[in-house]
Protein backbone atom coordinates (compact mmCIF):
# COMPACT_ATOMS: atom_id res chain seq x y z
CA UNK A 1 0.00 0.00 0.00
CA UNK A 2 1.58 3.62 -0.56
CA UNK A 3 0.74 5.98 1.57
CA UNK A 4 0.56 9.76 0.02
CA UNK A 5 2.68 12.17 2.50
CA UNK A 6 1.44 15.93 2.97
CA UNK A 7 3.31 18.25 0.63
CA UNK A 8 5.44 20.69 1.92
CA UNK A 9 4.61 23.78 2.91
CA UNK A 10 6.40 26.75 1.21
CA UNK A 11 6.47 30.19 2.01
CA UNK A 12 4.29 32.46 0.49
CA UNK A 13 7.44 34.82 0.05
CA UNK A 14 8.89 32.45 -1.85
CA UNK A 15 6.33 32.96 -4.22
CA UNK A 16 6.96 36.54 -4.12
CA UNK A 17 10.85 36.19 -4.66
CA UNK A 18 10.66 33.77 -7.39
CA UNK A 19 8.42 35.91 -9.48
CA UNK A 20 10.43 39.56 -8.60
CA UNK A 21 13.76 37.34 -9.41
CA UNK A 22 12.71 36.81 -12.94
CA UNK A 23 10.62 40.57 -13.25
CA UNK A 24 14.27 42.09 -12.14
CA UNK A 25 16.28 39.98 -14.65
CA UNK A 26 13.61 41.35 -17.93
CA UNK A 27 14.46 45.02 -16.87
CA UNK A 28 17.98 44.18 -16.79
CA UNK A 29 17.76 42.88 -19.75
CA UNK A 30 15.66 46.09 -21.30
CA UNK A 31 18.28 48.08 -19.59
CA UNK A 32 21.56 46.89 -20.55
CA UNK A 33 21.93 47.81 -23.96
CA UNK A 34 20.22 51.48 -24.23
CA UNK A 35 22.86 53.96 -24.79
CA UNK A 36 23.64 55.90 -21.61
CA UNK A 37 23.04 59.34 -23.94
CA UNK A 38 19.42 58.03 -24.54
CA UNK A 39 18.54 57.13 -21.32
CA UNK A 40 16.63 60.46 -20.42
CA UNK A 41 15.61 60.88 -24.01
CA UNK A 42 11.55 61.47 -24.50
CA UNK A 43 10.94 60.46 -28.18
CA UNK A 44 7.45 61.65 -27.41
CA UNK A 45 6.03 64.10 -24.99
CA UNK A 46 3.64 61.33 -23.23
CA UNK A 47 5.99 58.54 -22.74
CA UNK A 48 8.18 58.40 -19.95
CA UNK A 49 12.31 57.76 -20.66
CA UNK A 50 13.57 54.97 -19.00
CA UNK A 51 15.51 57.31 -16.09
CA UNK A 52 12.89 58.13 -14.80
CA UNK A 53 10.87 54.66 -15.35
CA UNK A 54 13.77 53.30 -13.29
CA UNK A 55 14.58 55.91 -10.84
CA UNK A 56 10.45 55.35 -9.95
CA UNK A 57 10.98 51.90 -9.66
CA UNK A 58 14.28 52.49 -7.45
CA UNK A 59 12.15 54.14 -4.53
CA UNK A 60 9.89 51.06 -4.06
CA UNK A 61 11.99 48.36 -2.83
CA UNK A 62 13.10 50.01 0.41
CA UNK A 63 9.30 50.54 1.17
CA UNK A 64 8.78 47.23 1.10
CA UNK A 65 12.06 46.41 2.93
CA UNK A 66 10.63 48.37 5.88
CA UNK A 67 7.22 46.85 5.94
CA UNK A 68 8.78 43.33 5.86
CA UNK A 69 10.78 44.42 9.28
CA UNK A 70 14.50 45.01 7.90
CA UNK A 71 14.51 48.74 8.27
CA UNK A 72 18.37 48.39 8.24
CA UNK A 73 18.41 47.64 4.77
CA UNK A 74 17.40 50.59 3.68
CA UNK A 75 19.22 52.99 1.33
CA UNK A 76 17.57 55.66 0.11
CA UNK A 77 19.03 58.29 -2.22
CA UNK A 78 18.50 61.66 -1.57
CA UNK A 79 16.56 63.44 -4.04
CA UNK A 80 15.24 60.49 -5.52
CA UNK A 81 11.46 60.86 -4.19
CA UNK A 82 11.45 64.09 -5.26
CA UNK A 83 12.64 63.58 -8.87
CA UNK A 84 10.75 60.07 -9.09
CA UNK A 85 7.82 60.30 -7.01
CA UNK A 86 4.02 59.25 -7.93
CA UNK A 87 2.81 62.09 -9.97
CA UNK A 88 6.20 63.76 -10.57
CA UNK A 89 6.56 64.91 -14.46
CA UNK A 90 9.16 63.45 -16.30
CA UNK A 91 10.48 65.69 -18.84
CA UNK A 92 13.17 65.66 -21.54
CA UNK A 93 16.71 67.02 -19.83
CA UNK A 94 19.23 64.57 -18.87
CA UNK A 95 21.06 67.20 -16.87
CA UNK A 96 18.06 66.56 -14.28
CA UNK A 97 18.53 62.81 -13.50
CA UNK A 98 21.64 60.95 -12.15
CA UNK A 99 23.05 59.10 -15.01
CA UNK A 100 22.68 55.51 -16.30
CA UNK A 101 25.16 53.70 -14.74
CA UNK A 102 23.96 55.12 -11.16
CA UNK A 103 20.39 54.60 -12.07
CA UNK A 104 20.51 51.34 -12.98
CA UNK A 105 23.00 50.05 -10.38
CA UNK A 106 20.89 51.62 -7.60
CA UNK A 107 17.57 50.01 -9.40
CA UNK A 108 19.13 46.33 -9.67
CA UNK A 109 20.56 46.26 -5.95
CA UNK A 110 17.66 47.33 -4.22
CA UNK A 111 15.55 44.90 -5.96
CA UNK A 112 18.30 42.40 -5.23
CA UNK A 113 17.88 43.30 -1.12
CA UNK A 114 14.28 42.82 -1.28
CA UNK A 115 14.67 39.47 -2.81
CA UNK A 116 17.35 38.70 -0.26
CA UNK A 117 14.65 39.76 2.56
CA UNK A 118 12.39 37.82 0.87
CA UNK A 119 13.92 35.04 1.64
CA UNK A 120 13.44 35.24 5.51
CA UNK A 121 10.37 36.28 6.04
CA UNK A 122 7.26 34.19 7.72
CA UNK A 123 4.05 33.79 6.66
CA UNK A 124 2.65 35.88 9.98
CA UNK A 125 4.80 38.58 8.41
CA UNK A 126 2.82 39.14 5.05
CA UNK A 127 -0.20 38.54 6.42
CA UNK A 128 0.12 41.61 8.77
CA UNK A 129 -2.09 44.56 8.04
CA UNK A 130 -0.91 46.98 5.55
CA UNK A 131 0.07 50.06 7.56
CA UNK A 132 -1.22 52.51 5.20
CA UNK A 133 -4.31 54.60 4.77
CA UNK A 134 -7.45 55.12 2.20
CA UNK A 135 -7.41 53.31 -0.73
CA UNK A 136 -3.78 51.98 -1.08
CA UNK A 137 -4.88 49.70 2.15
CA UNK A 138 -8.15 49.24 0.65
CA UNK A 139 -6.72 47.87 -2.69
CA UNK A 140 -3.65 46.14 -1.13
CA UNK A 141 -4.84 45.11 2.81
CA UNK A 142 -2.15 43.35 3.52
CA UNK A 143 1.78 43.55 3.75
CA UNK A 144 2.14 40.64 1.81
CA UNK A 145 -0.35 41.99 -1.03
CA UNK A 146 1.57 45.46 -1.25
CA UNK A 147 4.92 43.20 -1.48
CA UNK A 148 3.36 41.46 -4.16
CA UNK A 149 2.23 44.64 -6.32
CA UNK A 150 5.31 46.73 -5.45
CA UNK A 151 7.93 44.22 -6.15
CA UNK A 152 5.95 42.56 -9.13
CA UNK A 153 2.86 44.38 -10.49
CA UNK A 154 4.16 47.62 -10.59
CA UNK A 155 7.64 46.77 -11.37
CA UNK A 156 6.13 44.93 -14.48
CA UNK A 157 3.85 47.79 -15.28
CA UNK A 158 6.74 50.48 -15.28
CA UNK A 159 9.33 47.84 -17.23
CA UNK A 160 6.61 47.48 -20.02
CA UNK A 161 6.87 51.30 -20.51
CA UNK A 162 10.80 50.86 -21.03
CA UNK A 163 10.09 47.85 -23.57
CA UNK A 164 7.37 50.79 -25.71
CA UNK A 165 10.07 53.27 -25.28
CA UNK A 166 12.68 50.66 -26.81
CA UNK A 167 10.82 50.43 -29.66
CA UNK A 168 9.44 54.05 -30.43
CA UNK A 169 13.62 54.75 -30.41
CA UNK A 170 13.72 52.05 -32.95
CA UNK A 171 15.90 49.29 -30.42
CA UNK A 172 14.59 45.53 -30.62
CA UNK A 173 12.64 43.99 -28.04
CA UNK A 174 14.57 41.42 -25.38
CA UNK A 175 12.43 38.68 -25.88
Amino acid sequence: MTSISSPTKIPAARFIATTLSATTAYGEMLLKDIPAEQFAHMPHEMMNHPAFCVGHLSIYPDRVIELLGRPDLVKRRDGYAELFSAGVACVDDAGRYPNKDELVTYYLDRYRVAEHVLSDVADEVLSGDNPAEGPFKEMLPTIGSVANFLLNNHHMAHLGQISAWRRAVGLKGVM
